[in-house]
């Protein structure tokens, strides 16, 4: 197969050079993108008001939950790409890269009416609070009209991550935000358009993404090649792609389900409460998005080693990606606290009671959340040798059953925001501890399984 220039060698070689190499540009790009993001929240923040704010920022958990079925789709694309690369399957890999982005195309259009139709009724359904609801529903409304462009990137860079080429999204990414932050000063200082200001320039910067990561693929010379004219769905790749993306994206959709329930929850507080929840929520984004990078490269690197039978890689990607994971989780997560009250003002400035609610929030869920973390990092794995399943069961029940449990016993005992918060470490822990239990229970068939398709000898893995 003829190799592109930021093609990344998973399958020979030392890999804990290459994983850093292949999750720092993601880590970067996912970092600019929540920069950008932070820049519409700050722009609302100081230039229109903390109802503003709380309306872009109580419309998060919403946008999740009602997107994350469909992301969790490209996963399936990632993986069924980056192992039909590692057992060289040319004819296959173009399927799927021309069924993906057809699926794409399709889940971008759906949300995207379902979004625009729906979204003040979703507001009520969230309980958002009143002096709120009408900016967030001009906001989702015209947020959700970017849905096509969102979905056609999603899937586009999942499958330029399969092959390892994380630099090229980055600079997309990079293009994009700058002219986010250009629209939105403009729309929302310049033009006094408010929250209708922000998710315009917010989704204009997600069609420029689209246009630059479609245009990349149609100018790939490899087997990753997109052609217009062949657009479609191969339903043996749809079952493949659904097989493993599903199953994530219903995984994500149980996690949303629990952070809109929490949501729901916070938004019967005061607006100061809801905006300080926000403000942390950013923060923690930023904390969040630098681990999952070391989720993808072990949901990818897995991926084309198990498809090309060496098990024992596997074994060294998920130790590394538990390591990368975890140290960065710990580092930042602190960082954040210890720079709390300064973060916040950044949201707040001049708020008091917004940044102490905003600190609060992130005593409880940043320092903790190389917990999330370690979790990813099993996921991942699980992901790539095969088992989508039952990671969204173990979801299911140690993440969304419990939050929800939580909700309706411990919290209605003592209605605080701190005891919402301290819900997410502990699912975190007995989420991690399930996922690695049944990792360990599988991994020898699993291993077994794709080596005696490969003819190799596994000389004792390492556990």
């Amino acid at each position: 197969m003829r190799k592109s220039g930021y093609q990344i060698d998973m399958l020979n070689g030392p890999l804990a050079g290459k994983l850093l190499l292949f999750a720092l540009p993601l880590m970067l790009s996912s970092l600019l993108q929540l920069l950008f993001n932070a820049a519409d929240v700050v722009v609302v923040g100081r230039y229109v008001g903390k109802q503003a704010l709380a309306a872009v920022g109580s419309n998060t958990a919403l946008i999740n939950l009602l997107v994350n079925v469909f992301t969790g789709l490209s996963v399936g694309a990632n993986v069924i790409v980056a192992r039909d690369l590692g057992a060289e399957r040319e004819e296959d890999i173009q399927k799927s890269v021309h069924t993906s982005l057809t699926l794409a195309l399709f889940s971008g259009l759906l949300l995207a009416a379902a979004g625009t139709l729906l979204a003040r009724t979703l507001l009520e359904l969230t309980s958002s609070p009143e002096d709120v609801i009408d900016l967030a529903a001009v906001y989702l409304k015209i947020y959700f009209c970017g849905m096509p462009a969102n979905m056609l990137y999603n899937f586009g860079s999942a499958i330029l991550r399969a092959q390892g080429d994380t630099r090229r999204p980055l600079y997309f990414l990079t293009l994009a935000g700058v002219v986010n932050v250009a629209l939105n000063l403009l729309f929302v200082i310049g033009l006094q358009m408010s929250v209708a200001g922000v998710a315009l320039a917010t989704i204009t910067s997600q069609y420029i993404s689209a246009a630059l990561v479609l245009y990349c693929l149609v100018r790939e010379k490899g087997t990753l090649h997109f052609d217009v004219k062949k657009l479609g769905l191969d339903r043996r790749t749809v079952k493949r792609i659904v097989q493993v993306g599903l199953p994530a994206g219903f995984q994500g959709l149980m996690f949303s389900l629990s952070n809109v329930v929490i949501q729901s929850s916070i938004n019967s507080f005061a607006s100061t409460v809801v905006a300080g929840s926000t403000a942390a929520g950013n923060i923690e984004g930023f904390v969040y998005v630098s681990m999952n990078a070391f989720y993808q490269s072990a949901l990818t690197f897995t991926s084309q080693n198990y498809g090309a039978g060496e098990c024992r890689r596997v074994d060294r990607v998920l130790l590394l990606c538990l390591l990368y994971s975890s140290v960065t989780g710990m580092i930042l997560g602190g960082l954040a606290v210890f720079f709390g009250h300064e973060l916040a003002s950044i949201y707040a400035p001049g708020d008091e009671a917004v940044i102490g609610c905003a600190v609060e929030r992130l005593r409880y869920v940043g320092l903790p959340y190389f917990l999330c973390g370690v979790m990813e990092a099993f996921v991942g794995v699980l992901r790539g040798i095969g088992y989508s399943v039952v990671p969204m069961v173990v979801t299911l029940v140690g993440a969304c059953g419990l939050r929800l449990v939580w909700v309706a016993t411990v919290f209605r005992m003592h209605p605080s925001p701190a005891v919402l918060y301290i819900s997410y470490p502990i699912s975190w822990i007995v989420t991690a501890a399930i996922q690695m239990s049944f990792l360990l229970l599988v991994r020898k068939h699993a291993y077994a399984k794709v080596t005696g398709i490969h003819g190799i000898q596994q000389e004792n893995p390492a556990p």
